[in-house]
């Protein structure tokens, strides 16, 4: 069974074979925060970040937009006893969020769904889908992709897979990993929705 851990994340995320940089999270974090903006039409207030692991999306919410908060759920014992205090990071999983509470502007689940079995995902996505005021980012790589990063555990389903198991559960597709609640589904114009 694989433990993320200290050492799990120096290999992936600090050694020499780390999947990102902290310049290309930067680009990303306020790629999805600028399209968030747009949709909801007024500046982010709060994130809830779903298998957080250390919680690296923090760091660059806080410097985007200082005044949001943010809620990181995360399995791991070394994620949630290392950063609980000065990230909040808090127990949970995909599966399982209680203690969350509220609704969020922008949701995020990056890097996670690819490891989890169908019936996880299926029984999941709804419940944190009732925490979706705004946006999802639901960052997950597909069989046709060409990854680089953990395999272990990687679960090779089609891009169709993940788009029909979004749309049966009412998101609406608006940019890169980005989906709408099912509550702003008649938000987007025709040309701003990618499916």
């Amino acid at each position: 069974m694989k433990v993320y851990d200290r050492a799990y994340y120096d290999k992936w995320y600090r050694g020499p074979g780390r999947v990102t940089s902290f310049h290309e999270l930067r680009r990303k974090v306020t790629t999805v925060v600028a399209n968030t903006e747009y949709f909801l039409r007024r500046p982010l207030k709060n994130v809830l970040d779903v298998g957080c692991g250390e919680a690296p999306w923090y760091v660059h919410l806080k410097a985007l937009r200082a005044r949001s908060t943010y809620i990181g759920v995360d399995p791991s014992d070394y994620a949630v006893n290392t950063f609980a205090n000065h990230r909040n990071v808090r127990r949970g999983s995909f599966a399982d969020l209680t203690g969350v509470t509220g609704k969020f502007d922008l949701v995020v689940c990056a890097d996670v769904l690819h490891y989890l079995k169908d019936d996880e995902i299926r029984a999941g996505l709804p419940r944190l889908i009732k925490h979706m005021r705004g946006l999802g980012f639901f960052e997950v790589y597909t069989k046709e992709d060409d990854i680089y990063g953990d395999i272990d555990g990687f679960q090779r389903r089609p891009a169709r897979w993940y788009r029909e198991t979004f749309r049966d559960a009412g998101l609406t597709q608006v940019a890169p990993y980005l989906w709408i609640a099912p509550s702003l589904a008649d938000e987007p114009s025709e040309l701003e929705r990618l499916c």
